[in-house]
């Protein structure tokens, strides 16, 4: 059985190639590994400990070490200093264990700067003079965006934030009838308890897994329920979850129109709809239609003029859930801002044809970033005189303290333009 910590390097090395995405490698890492749920843990903790804070773990190996190291010798010291500096492990189990993972030809390496580090925390967390795209581990340009769309301070807050562990939010079935619910979390003297929406609860400790395997509760952050909320899905309603796996905003949508026997969900990727198919029915939302479309292409004729509401929660940038999905602030580039709403127009231009007279859609995403949100539906309306815009909905980070979400709703007046 290999260790946490060796998985973790060699995740970090696969993960630099691009090819994956940091939480499918912890999962297929830890159960090819065959881990305890203790090492897993630990293998989750340091990997995105590591991605979370990329740039001031390599800030110090700059202050630890002159010179240049080769890129596996850096992800091991990135992993050990993660263990010392962010996770707070033990000094003599994450130096041993770590310099054990390198070649015997830079193990002395290794050692000396893990043991300098060891010796100069208070030096190291001297970090008034660090940039704070550094301190909290963001890419240049991102910083610089967000500085010029929020300002400075509200940038740095945003970075802070998403710097921080995503506490566990589940949302309660009402489709699931009456269950025991898992206590709230304690507060401290003097302490306001958390307000949460109706119906979420936050989840402290291990989560319940009986509660999910019934399908009492379902894992998401409060902020989904805002495109839902603006789709106002009533039952009897025929509705469209056109995005919907892995199921959440489906879930929600059922539990509103208590059933789903009027919903139809649909998926670009057919991978994902045997997950979509079971949540669903876990969720006691079985009944929902399931197909697969891209509606990156025409809708089928069957749909046209079909739903009273349509949910496009469309792909996007992530730039909202970045504490959820760490590595994607590494992904993304400038050039994206140039595709995304070309895709995310393409799918709200093949939907609109589905909606009824007098229907309504809503366009969602878990961006921040205007292109994808503000500015895409006032380009939207302009070309659309037969659209109407209802309300929206903006949740920041830094403001509102969940994940960042947009929703639209449009409410569809007339016939669609043949443009």
């Amino acid at each position: 059985m290999k260790s946490p910590r060796r998985a973790a390097v060699s995740i970090l090395r696969a993960w630099s190639k691009g090819h994956a995405y940091a939480e499918n490698l912890i999962d297929r890492h830890a159960s090819r590994n065959d881990l305890s749920s203790a090492d897993r843990a630990l293998l989750n903790a340091i990997v995105l400990g590591v991605l979370r804070n990329l740039r001031l773990l390599d800030h110090w190996i700059a202050e630890l070490r002159r010179g240049k190291l080769d890129d596996e010798t850096r992800d091991i010291l990135r992993v050990g200093l993660c263990q010392l500096l962010i996770l707070q492990l033990p000094d003599h189990a994450a130096v041993f264990e770590t310099v054990e993972l390198g070649k015997s030809s830079v193990r002395g390496l290794i050692n000396a700067v893990l043991r300098r580090a060891a010796s100069s925390r208070k030096t190291l967390f001297e970090l008034e003079d660090v940039p704070p795209e550094v301190l909290y581990s963001h890419p240049d340009w991102i910083y610089k965006r967000w500085r010029k769309a929020f300002g400075k301070e509200e940038a740095i807050t945003l970075m802070a934030f998403n710097n921080r562990p995503a506490p566990v939010y589940a949302r309660v079935n009402p489709l699931a009838g009456p269950v025991e619910l898992p206590a709230p979390p304690e507060t401290e003297e003097g302490e306001e308890a958390e307000e949460l929406p109706e119906g979420f609860i936050r989840i402290e400790g291990p989560i319940p897994g009986e509660l999910l395997k019934t399908g009492a509760i379902y894992i998401q952050d409060p902020a989904t329920r805002h495109c839902v909320d603006l789709l106002d899905p009533r039952p009897g309603e025929k509705i469209l979850d056109a995005c919907a796996a892995p199921g959440g905003k489906a879930f929600l949508i059922a539990a509103a129109q208590r059933g789903a026997s009027n919903l139809t969900c649909t998926d670009s990727n057919e991978k994902r709809l045997p997950r979509l198919k079971d949540n669903l029915e876990r969720l006691h939302c079985g009944d929902a239609v399931i197909e697969i479309h891209d509606w990156a292409t025409p809708a089928p004729e069957k749909w046209h003029g079909a739903f009273d509401a349509i949910l496009l929660d469309v792909p996007c940038s992530n730039t909202g859930v970045f504490r959820r999905r760490v590595d994607v602030r590494w992904r993304l580039r400038p050039v994206d801002y140039l595709h995304l709403p070309k895709l995310q127009r393409s799918i709200l231009e093949n939907a609109l044809p589905c909606l009824k007279p007098g229907g309504r859609i809503v366009y969602s995403t878990c961006s921040i970033e205007a292109e994808e949100n503000q500015n895409f539906i006032d380009i939207v309306l302009s070309d659309h005189p037969e659209l109407r815009l209802d309300g929206t909905h903006q949740a920041l980070p830094q403001r509102d303290g969940t994940d960042g979400a947009f929703a639209a709703v449009l409410r569809f007046d007339g016939a669609v333009s043949p443009d």
